[in-house]
């Protein structure tokens, strides 16, 4: 059996070496196939988890919010079970969170990560005339670094400086332009509730997404309490877990256990992991169109040969050759093209990607950086596997054809 494979092979190279342009551009077909597709994989994969990282690192992994899923059913419906109740009011409920320090110690004593309070306000920033509607968040700076990428946000100025200035506040750099202030400036706050508060500005935060800049403040904790005219109150909690993919099933299991609503970043944006989903089929769409052209080279250089060599078909097989070991001669000739082409189109794949992640982007809303991109071995393995799949069928076609001539068909043929 291993002279026959060794015969096959022998005659195979052969054929690939009688015809060294045509299978220099079948090889070149093949590899660019593969390197655009390792590439595109690797830009658009990377593309997308450089946008989740971001989106999932600026805020926390889990929001527990005062809120409950269902509306609480009225006492009247608790009572009468077949009777329909309409029109009445629903009954006033203290906002907040009920024991709120004592559920983040309950969660920190199961959940792999960090727990942080927070206080949620709306209210109207004003200074030098201008008025703002904004989203004061109260924060603990000494656990807010734990949840989120606040610290690294901050600009002219530091986390800590909210305990450095009697209501101090750090405002969004698109809402101070807004407004005209700088640090160091007394703002005023009026919160939801009619209390007025003078805040001073002791830093600015840049999160890179405008409409958080333009919008959002923060203080602390208690400063917010008191713009919510409510001592004690904590309508939020944040939590950030170290699996970030297990935020769903966390949210899931304190919302359960405490009965408030509770938000993982998958359920938050799940419109975008959908979409993410559907840029990924375009992709392997995409792909799988690029190496099927490559594959032609493949038929039409296999095509060819079986045509010229219809004579030698005939001389093996008139020497014993089976249809089988006829047929695998020219697969193999397939297999060549393809495992050459693959093997240098994992190299061009993976030069594009360096080159790639080389190019720089300057942007006036975003931080200069450079084009994400991921190393991922799943890429070249899907781009070869595809890639000599569509080899050997391309190959077989005409092998099989060759394989069924008749030696005494082609000799007539031919005199």
């Amino acid at each position: 059996m291993s002279g026959r494979a060794g015969l096959a092979l022998s005659i195979a190279l052969t054929h690939v070496r009688s015809r060294a342009r045509q299978t220099l551009v079948g090889v070149l077909g093949v590899a660019t196939g593969v390197g655009f597709s390792v590439m595109m994989a690797a830009l658009m994969e990377g593309s997308q988890r450089d946008f989740i990282t971001q989106l999932v690192d600026a805020l926390p992994h889990i929001l527990v919010s005062d809120e409950r899923r269902n509306p609480s059913p009225q006492p009247a419906e608790e009572a009468y079970d077949a009777a329909v109740i309409q029109g009445l009011t629903t009954k006033a409920i203290r906002p907040g969170i009920k024991n709120p320090y004592a559920i983040m110690a309950a969660i920190s004593g199961w959940v792999d990560g960090a727990v942080a309070p927070s206080v949620q306000a709306k209210a109207v920033v004003r200074f030098a005339g201008r008025d703002r509607t904004a989203s004061v968040i109260g924060i603990d700076p000494k656990r807010e670094g734990e949840v989120s990428k606040l610290p690294t946000q901050i600009r002219e100025g530091t986390l800590a400086d909210l305990y450095r200035a009697s209501n101090a506040i750090i405002l969004g750099d698109g809402l101070a332009g807004k407004i005209g202030a700088r640090v160091g400036n007394v703002v005023s706050v009026t919160g939801g509730s009619g209390q007025v508060l003078l805040c001073t500005v002791v830093a600015f935060s840049h999160t890179g997404v405008a409409s958080a800049d333009d919008s959002q403040a923060y203080v602390l904790v208690k400063t917010a309490q008191i713009l919510a005219g409510q001592t004690g109150l904590v309508n939020e909690i944040r939590v950030k877990a170290q699996d970030v993919m297990a935020a769903r099933e966390i949210a899931a299991r304190i919302e359960a256990e405490t009965g408030y609503k509770s938000v993982s970043w998958q359920e938050a944006h799940e419109d975008l992991l959908s979409a993410f989903e559907i840029r990924n089929l375009i992709m392997y769409m995409v792909v799988g169109a690029i190496l099927l052209v490559a594959s032609f080279g493949t038929y039409n250089i296999i095509s060819t040969i079986t045509h010229e060599k219809t004579r030698d078909i005939a001389i093996l097989k008139s020497l014993g050759l089976t249809e089988a070991l006829v047929r695998a001669i020219f697969v193999l000739e397939g297999l060549v093209i393809g495992l050459t082409g693959t093997a240098l189109g994992f190299a061009l794949g993976y030069a594009l990607s360096l080159a790639m992640g080389q190019v720089a982007i300057k942007s006036p809303f975003m931080d200069a950086t450079h084009l994400p991109i991921h190393y991922s071995p799943l890429h070249y393995a899907l781009a070869g596997a595809v890639a000599l799949s569509a080899s050997l069928v391309a190959a077989y076609l005409p092998a099989r054809k060759a394989a069924s001539l008749q030696p005494v068909d082609i000799i007539r043929g031919a005199s």
